[in-house]
Parts: C-alpha cells; sequence; structure tokens
C-alpha cells in the first residue's frame, strides 16, 4: 500500500497532530512538498501532501484563507501541513475553519519536525511500496510460469484470476472465448466477443479498456501475438484499476500466454507440413501409407466419412476461368460487387483457416488444412462443426453481398468455395474432383460457396445457362431460325415437337395440328439446312440441348 496520511499520523518520530479533516486520512500521498507561495497550485501534480510555515500568506484573515484552501482541493492536494513555533505559534483559526469547511486534512507539525523528515517518510514509505510491487511481481510470474508448465492456459489463467482478485479468459483468433477462471466468468467473457473483434482489427500488440456505469466490473482487452494480425486475446476483469502488483502479473501472462501461442504456430506449421503430406499420398490412391504418416494427429479423421473444401480467392478464380479452355464471354460474371470477406484483413483463404479451425478445436475434432499455393485444400468431418462453420461463414457473406451490392467493390480480396460430398480415404481424389467441380460451378455462378450434393440431385438444365452453352445453341439453330424467319415453315417448332416425342410421328404431329407427312418433310428439310443426320443420337443429343439452352434465355 502507497503512504497515507494515517500513515504519516502515526509514524512515531514525526508526531504530526490532526486539525482538521480526520475523516480523509486515507488519501494515498503521492509526494510531500514545500511551498510558502500565495498559490502554488500551478506547481502542484495532485496527491501532494503540501508543507507550509505561511511565511507569505495573512493565515489569519478568513477570506484569504478560504480562497488559498479552495485553490487547494480544487488541485488535488491532498493534505496540508502547517509548521507551527515558525511564523505562528499555533495554526490559526481562519485556516483551521477553512480547512474543515473544505475538508481539507490539515495537520499540524511540531517545531523540532523539520519538513525534510516528513519528506524523506513520504518517500521511503513509497520505495518500499514499489519494492514490495516489483517483489510480488516477480512471485507472480513465478507462480504464473509454474502455473502455465504445469497446467497450461487453463493453469495461467486461475493463478492471474486470483492474483487481481477478479476473473481471466483466454479467446483464440476467432474471437471465441477458448477458456475462464473462475469458470462463473464464461458468460461475462462471452459477451465481450464484440470488444474482442474490434481489438483484433488493430495491430499487436494492442488493448483496450471496457467499463462504464453499465459495466458490472472494469475489463482490460490485450492482444496476443507478435505478428502483424494478433493471434489470440487475454481479458482481465477486476472491480478496480489495477494495481503496481496486479499490473505485473497481467504483464506476465501477456508474455506467457504470447510465448505459448508463438512456439503453437511453429507446431501449426510443422502439423500443416505432415498434412500436406497425408494429403498429397490420398491425391495419389495411397490410403494406407496416408494413415501411416497421419498417426494421432490426423488419424481420427481418415477413420470416419469426411468433407474435402476446396477454396480460392476470387482474383486467382478469375485468373483460373480466364485461362481454361471454354469460349466464354464477359457477361458470364455475376452481377453487382462480389462479397467482401469480413475481417480477415485482407487475408481471404487465412481468414477461412480460422473459421474451420476454431469451430474444430472447440468441438475436438480434427481437421486438415493445406494452404496450396493460391488455393486451400481443408479436409473436416462430415457433419463435424468445421463443415458447419464454412457454410454460417458462406450466409455471413451472402449477407454482407446483399448489404454492398449498391455500393462499388473495394479493394478487398474475396473467396469461391466447393465442398465435396462425404468421402472416405480410398475416394479422395474423387472427392478432391468434386470440390472442384463445385468450384467452378460457384466462380461461374457468383456465389461463395457450392456444394457437390448440390449439384448431383438438381437438374443439369440450369447448367444450360452458360454464356458458351448459348453461343454454341445460336450457332447451331441459327440457319433454322432464318429459314422460319421468311414466313417459309415452322421448322424449330416442329423439331422441338418431334424431339420431345423420341421421334413418334404421329404423336409428334398431332401436338403440332398437321399431318405426319408434313411434319415428315419438316424434319428432311432441317436434315438439309444442318447438313446432319437425325438418326444420329449425339446430333438428336445436342439438339435438344440447344433447344433447351434457347427456352432458358426466353428465346
Amino acid at each position: 500500500m502507497p503512504p497515507t496520511l494515517a500513515s504519516l499520523v502515526h509514524h512515531s518520530a514525526l508526531k504530526l497532530t490532526v486539525r482538521a479533516g480526520e475523516d480523509r486520512l486515507d488519501v494515498p500521498v503521492r509526494w510531500a512538498h514545500v511551498s510558502e507561495l500565495a498559490d502554488p497550485v500551478p506547481y502542484m501534480e495532485g496527491g501532494e501532501l503540501l508543507l507550509i510555515t505561511a511565511l507569505k500568506l495573512d493565515a489569519e484573515d478568513p477570506e484569504v484563507m478560504r480562497r488559498y484552501v479552495k485553490r487547494l482541493v480544487a488541485a488535488g492536494v491532498v493534505g496540508l501541513g502547517f509548521a507551527v513555533g515558525v511564523n505562528y505559534d499555533e495554526i490559526p483559526k481562519a485556516l483551521v475553519d477553512a480547512a474543515e469547511e473544505e475538508g481539507l486534512p490539515l495537520l499540524e507539525v511540531p517545531r523540532r519536525t523539520p519538513f525534510i523528515a516528513i519528506s524523506k517518510a513520504v518517500s521511503a514509505a513509497i520505495a518500499a511500496d514499489q519494492y514490495r510491487a516489483v517483489t510480488a511481481g516477480f512471485a507472480a510470474q513465478r507462480e504464473l510460469t509454474k502455473q502455465a508448465l504445469n497446467d497450461g492456459p487453463e493453469g495461467l489463467l486461475a493463478s492471474l484470476a486470483g492474483q487481481v482478485d477478479g476473473w481471466a479468459a483466454l479467446y483464440d483468433a476467432s474471437g471465441a472465448v477458448v477458456a475462464t477462471a473462475p469458470d462463473w466468468a464464461g458468460r461475462r467473457a462471452a459477451r465481450l466477443t464484440p470488444d474482442v473483434e474490434r481489438l483484433r482489427e488493430r495491430p499487436a500488440p494492442a488493448s483496450s479498456v471496457v467499463g462504464g456505469e453499465d459495466r458490472e466490473d472494469r475489463v482490460e482487452l490485450h492482444s496476443l501475438g507478435t505478428g502483424r494480425r494478433p493471434r489470440a486475446a487475454l481479458a482481465v476483469g477486476t472491480a478496480a484499476a489495477l494495481g503496481t502488483a496486479e499490473r505485473y502479473a497481467v504483464h506476465s501472462a501477456i508474455a506467457l500466454l504470447t510465448l505459448t501461442t508463438e512456439r503453437s504456430r511453429s507446431l501449426h506449421a510443422a502439423e500443416q507440413r505432415i498434412g500436406a503430406a497425408v494429403l498429397r499420398m490420398l491425391l495419389a490412391g495411397e490410403p494406407d501409407h496416408a494413415r501411416t504418416v497421419a498417426g494421432e494427429l490426423y488419424g481420427e479423421l481418415l477413420d470416419a466419412p469426411f468433407r474435402l473444401i476446396l477454396a480460392e480467392s476470387a482474383s486467382a478464380s478469375a485468373a483460373r476461368a480466364h485461362a481454361d479452355g471454354h469460349a466464354r464471354v464477359a457477361a458470364t460474371a455475376p452481377s453487382g460487387p462480389a462479397v467482401a470477406v469480413p475481417d480477415i484483413n485482407g487475408d481471404p483463404l487465412g481468414g477461412l483457416a480460422e473459421v474451420v479451425e476454431s469451430a474444430a478445436a472447440r468441438a475436438g475434432e480434427s481437421v486438415l488444412v493445406v494452404p496450396d499455393g493460391e488455393r486451400l485444400v481443408v479436409l473436416a468431418v462430415d457433419g463435424g462443426a468445421a463443415v458447419s462453420a464454412c457454410g454460417e461463414y458462406a450466409v455471413a457473406l451472402e449477407a454482407a453481398r446483399a448489404a454492398v451490392r449498391e455500393q462499388p467493390a473495394g479493394d478487398e480480396d474475396e473467396l469461391v468455395v466447393g465442398l465435396s460430398a462425404p468421402a472416405g480415404p480410398i475416394a479422395a481424389a474423387a472427392a478432391y474432383k468434386q470440390a472442384e467441380q463445385a468450384l467452378s460451378v460457384a466462380r461461374r455462378r457468383g456465389r461463395f460457396l457450392v456444394e457437390h450434393e448440390e449439384l448431383a440431385a438438381g437438374s443439369v438444365l440450369p447448367l444450360l445457362a452458360d454464356d458458351a452453352v448459348r453461343a454454341f445453341a445460336d450457332g447451331l439453330l441459327r440457319a433454322l431460325h432464318e429459314h422460319d424467319a421468311t414466313g417459309r415453315g415452322d421448322l424449330v417448332a416442329s423439331l422441338r415437337a418431334w424431339l420431345s416425342r423420341h421421334g413418334q410421328w404421329d404423336a409428334a404431329a398431332a401436338d403440332l395440328g398437321v399431318h405426319r407427312h408434313t411434319l415428315r418433310y419438316r424434319m428432311r428439310r432441317v436434315e438439309e439446312i444442318l447438313g446432319r443426320s437425325l438418326d444420329d443420337p449425339d446430333v438428336r443429343m445436342e439438339l435438344w440441348l440447344a433447344l433447351k439452352a434457347t427456352s432458358a434465355a426466353g428465346e
């Protein structure tokens, strides 16, 4: 504890006597200062015990003393020491009354007690308090280190909560609560997630204080990590501002948790290298070797059906789409601005990796995350938390798309994701192909995420909306449309009716309301104009798809 007026009064060598403000002696004293100025306020910082002999004061004038004491109280002076036997044999009544009126503690200093003795007593008490704080800080650091080594972050948080007489919580890179101490603080910590997310937007190290009249406690938030992006966050809740010893404890906890976080990053990089090797073996059709390499790290993941998630940035998708061999035109790009990935600091793939890894960690699931150049490959348990988190991320991004549809697109990078059907180690290569197909459709349709099962369970007809298919259909049927435009027949409608009836002349002619011989003549004209035989099943298939494509386009 820092020195107080009460501790100075009880100091046997000083012989101080209280003349006013007896009920305010528990106020801490930051320093003892001597000044005979009529107005010493400009030289005060607050928290001082001011020592005077009234050399330049008319201490017997009540109005002068009222103004003098009011200025001292307004400046934060915590006490006034008056030396008797120098200029006044006793403290003038005007000063005593003014001090009582303002509630300023007034101490009588006997002639045999020099001011320097009081200053030394204050200085010694402050130094002792600082020494105790430093000693307590080192003890706290030793205890926190011991708990961190023996019980991990949970033990460290428990020790920290006890040392600050409050609670502590650890958040992961996504802002989710990882651990709290005591256990009752979990709900309190969860309510601070928005504040933690705002803190993560700032480069590490960063801190903020959350508190106020509507809060039940004062909470300090600190980011953890040495990189540009914080890897975790620490919350410390107390009933009041931290003292020196508590501050040492918090800083020690930050250092230890940061070391743990950075060590975890190194382990994570090593795990990723193992994961990349496992993935290569799975895709090469070597599941047994993959199981051997996976060991306990990814073994559980390979024992259950998994999903393969394939993601890439929208810029990479655009380049890939431009480079592929399809005759697509610029009109195939999705209308409106694409979805900007929120809160990932320009790293969309890293943001998605954090989402699925955090979800899997909270659920106790294995997840394999492998960065692959401009792509990210994820193997996650089918129906598990990581796959669900990816889907929830998609919903959030679709909402973001709707929110910014009327605004110009920003500079943020974006994502497209393809999700395979459930698969096992033997079918990993097929699952990768499914994820690629779903990714391609997501890219074409301007969506964040497409599941392969969605494509397999649907109709092929929506796929005909591709501009390349429409261009093919227009070219294939153009001659027939030009013939019909002259009014010399209705070859397109006749062809559609004949194909829909699988080449049954009577049924197709009845649909058209013409004689079957008329329909036969029209089909011969179709063959002559196109230069292709309707007996060829490939020709009939292409013509039917072309007709469907033009119908889908409203033509």
